[in-house]
């Protein structure tokens, strides 16, 4: 069995060296209703497919979004969205404190999309054709897109030229925000890097920090929820080494096919399971949400009800799966060939974590709730080169962006939901007065980059707040030294 994690946009496909690559999913609102204040113009801009060399002279178009809405001109400030791995509409439509405290500096609201994703392909239906095609699909490059666009954005626009601009960022995209900050510092004055894994690279963090983080959330959920989903995997392979049993597991989780080989059951339905646990930590927020999937308040703590008061433990499981995946009872049966995501942008990450995102993950079963299963960077880079005909740089982030060495840079927050599996790999102590960590306790996947809601935690409240004042801070410098 391998680990495929999901995030904001399945920021990774953890691969161990168990059964292969498997192909990543990218998570997609459910249904999202749009807030009227949530309006924008879709535009373009052309980029070079290749900042870093004149050996070619092609260019794509680069998808952005803008609000000018509350902009004045005069310098006013500029909060621009450091795009994901995937389409930017669904970014634009789901990161609503931008919106919120947008009227407030009377900023205008740009998100631009990441190169390979959404619309923004550098070579059309043949993006994806082969690495040639693909290898320009880089953090390096989305960068310079960035820089380049902020350029163009404020050479167009009047009023703008002297405009300071604010990155945010959530996940890949708060990866991509501080790493904005520090590459390109007379693009943006300072960056908000909110469940950005900066650290989930090889030797920063130990692998099975995600893992505890997840097993911890699902103890706070019930006493004993995690001992019931740890036995379940034993229970799971034993019953799934018979047709009958394969029968009995394919009604009790009302799947949509039956699980028809032990195989069916020891990695797909296992690894479907794991994805369940992964995707429920992450979207643990204190209301009704459909981030992933549309599910209640503290959905760990409904889902862990379900599985600590059933007798059988399988069934506990069972009930378990099915809230995430059918809380509002519309589904008549359960894919597990389909997780809560959809395939926003196809195979990008998967590339991406192939080539220079290695982001090591593993599980041993005793501090976690999960099935043993230890890193194996080998077969990580020997099934990466198998998939897509690329040898992988395990350290080049570490290189290019500086790994724990990083004080040299300023004027980013990186705030961690702890709650959040990502915030193992995230800056969670303060490495100087200009790069602030920020910690939520009862903050899952970048809960501070969502909209205000009345039933935020106070932990969420305060950490915005002290946001916005940390923002307002880099601005009167800016405006203090024109």
């Amino acid at each position: 069995m391998s680990h495929v994690a999901a995030c904001l946009v399945c920021l990774s496909v953890v691969l161990t060296g168990g059964t292969g690559l498997l192909t990543p999913r990218f998570p997609r609102p459910k249904g999202p209703v749009l807030r009227s204040e949530y309006s924008y113009d879709t535009k373009y801009f052309t980029q070079p497919v290749d900042h870093f060399s004149f050996a070619t002279s092609d260019t794509f178009d680069q998808r952005y979004l803008i609000n000018r809405k509350y902009f004045e001109g005069d310098g006013g400030p500029i909060f621009f969205y450091t795009g994901n791995e995937g389409d930017i509409t669904w970014f634009g439509d789901n990161t609503g404190f931008m919106w919120d405290i947008a009227p407030k500096f009377k900023a205008m609201v740009v998100f631009a999309e990441h190169r390979y994703y959404g619309d923004s392909m550098p070579y059309g239906k043949d993006s994806y054709k082969d690495p040639r095609h693909l290898g320009y699909l880089t953090a390096e490059q989305a960068l310079a897109d960035f820089a380049r666009l902020i350029t163009h954005l404020k050479s167009s626009i009047p009023g703008a030229a002297d405009s300071p601009v604010v990155a945010f960022g959530g996940s890949y995209g708060g990866m991509l925000a501080a790493w904005f900050r520090m590459k390109y510092p007379s693009s943006v004055i300072g960056s908000l890097a909110a469940s950005a894994p900066v650290w989930q690279f090889e030797g920063l963090t130990p692998c099975g920090s995600q893992y505890s983080i997840i097993t911890q959330d699902f103890q706070k959920g019930s006493p004993g929820c995690d001992t019931r989903i740890r036995k379940s995997w034993d229970l799971l392979n034993q019953i799934g080494q018979t047709a009958a049993g394969r029968e009995k597991l394919s009604s009790m989780f009302s799947l949509c096919s039956p699980l028809n080989t032990t195989k069916d059951v020891t990695v797909t339905m296992t690894q479907w399971l794991l994805n369940t646990w992964f995707n429920l930590a992450m979207v643990d927020y204190p209301y009704p949400a459909s981030f992933l999937e549309p599910l209640p308040a503290w959905p760990i703590k409904e889902v862990c009800s379900l599985i600590t008061k059933s007798l059988d433990v399988l069934e506990g499981i069972a009930a378990g799966a099915t809230l995430y995946y059918n809380y509002t009872g519309q589904a008549t049966c359960l894919n597990i060939q389909e997780s809560a995501v959809s395939s926003l942008g196809d195979l990008g990450w998967s590339f991406q974590f192939c080539s220079e995102m290695t982001m090591p993950s593993c599980s041993d079963g005793v501090h976690d709730m999960f099935f043993p299963e230890p890193w194996n960077l080998t077969a990580y880079m020997a099934q990466c080169k198998s998939a897509w005909k690329v040898t992988p740089r395990p350290y080049w982030i570490l290189q290019q962006f500086g790994g724990k060495n990083i004080t040299a840079a300023s004027n980013i927050i990186f705030s961690n939901g702890l709650l959040d599996p990502w915030s193992a790999g995230g800056v969670t102590e303060s490495l100087s007065d200009s790069l602030v960590a920020i910690t939520i306790a009862d903050g899952a996947h970048h809960l501070d980059l969502r909209s205000s809601n009345p039933a935020d935690p106070q932990s969420v409240i305060e950490a915005r707040e002290q946001e916005v004042e940390i923002i307002r801070e880099w601005l009167q410098q800016y405006y203090s030294g024109l």
